[in-house]
């Protein structure tokens, strides 16, 4: 079986599948029309966010059984078009959900306890104590929107704070001994904290949005490690202005690129945009909650792990 590799895989991959009787190649340079060119050579494909596997490309891939996203999300395939092929898609949430659940409590902790301001007077010789006196975690309550694999590891991670947890899924009986699950109505009445951990798709996208804003009850603080589009940012930013969004750690932008890799700043940058980099309540990360040194064997291992099992199994 030949298998493709669209970006620069970790060495594990190509060991551990070589060893399973594999044939691994590697192209992570040439263009897409160009891939699309030979793609009918390979019965898998192996990728990360190097660009979207959509109808041409697929229609292309004649010979191919699978495709596999070292990753989690999988927006940038087309997964029912590929699911009426036979093509079967494979992700790995399990490999990345630990460093997403770290990275958003480093996130929750940094606003509520001012580190960004803070730093910066610092930086520029001020010593303000009283003007960055914080707020405690113990006795909020954390809401997650979305619990799955990532969700339940940010609930995992807040076990050792004294704070109330509970979630909304569209999916019923998700809840667990760490968060409890809630209507939509009782979740926009009882949070302190929302953070999103949702996939992208046609339901979440623009979701947290001025309307969104506008129900929940008290002021919040808003947390996204998951997609950038789904939250509107605008309306963020509007929510900011008014103090009914006391601050924000976004690890993803609704500027990102598909390919997740491409982001320019420049003249033509969104104000909004302008606005979050600014902002002494809003934490920026370039999209890196699930990038850690682990996660990227992690990863690497669930993808060969699922791999193995789909083709001898």
């Amino acid at each position: 079986m030949k298998i493709l590799f669209l970006d620069q895989p970790h060495p594990l991959m190509l060991a551990q599948l070589s060893a399973q009787g594999f044939e691994n190649h590697i192209d992570h340079l040439s263009s897409k029309q160009e891939i699309e060119e030979k793609i009918a050579l390979y019965d898998g494909v192996v990728i990360h966010s190097r660009f979207v596997i959509d109808r041409t490309f697929l229609d292309c891939a004649t010979r191919l059984r699978f495709i596999a996203r070292v990753g989690a999300g999988v927006e940038n395939i087309d997964v029912a078009y590929a699911a009426s092929k036979g093509i079967q898609l494979i992700s790995a949430p399990e490999g990345n959900r630990n460093a997403v659940g770290e990275h958003t409590l480093g996130l929750l902790l940094a606003l509520l306890n001012n580190f960004k301001k803070a730093n910066l007077e610092i930086m520029h010789g001020k010593w303000l104590r009283e003007a960055n006196r914080g707020w405690e975690l113990d006795g909020k309550t954390v809401g997650i929107i979305g619990y799955g694999h990532m969700g339940k590891a940010f609930a995992r991670k807040l076990r050792g704070f004294d704070c109330n947890v509970i979630c909304y899924d569209i999916a019923p009986n998700v809840g667990d001994e760490n968060a409890q699950q809630v209507t939509f109505v009782d979740f926009v009445r009882a949070v302190d904290v929302v953070s999103v951990h949702t996939p992208q798709t046609p339901l979440t996208l623009g979701m947290i949005n001025a309307d969104f804003i506008a129900q929940v009850v008290k002021p919040f603080w808003l947390l996204n490690t998951a997609r950038g589009k789904i939250v509107v940012a605008d309306d963020l930013v509007a929510g900011l202005k008014s103090g009914k969004v006391l601050g924000a750690g976004l690890d993803v932008l609704e500027y990102e690129k598909r390919t997740l890799e491409e982001f320019v700043i420049d003249a033509h940058t969104p104000a909004s945009f302008r606005y979050l980099m600014e902002a002494e309540n809003v934490i920026l990360t370039p999209h890196i909650a699930g990038w850690t040194q682990e996660s990227k064997e992690k990863l690497a291992q669930v993808i060969v792990d699922k791999i193995i099992a789909f083709v001898r199994g």
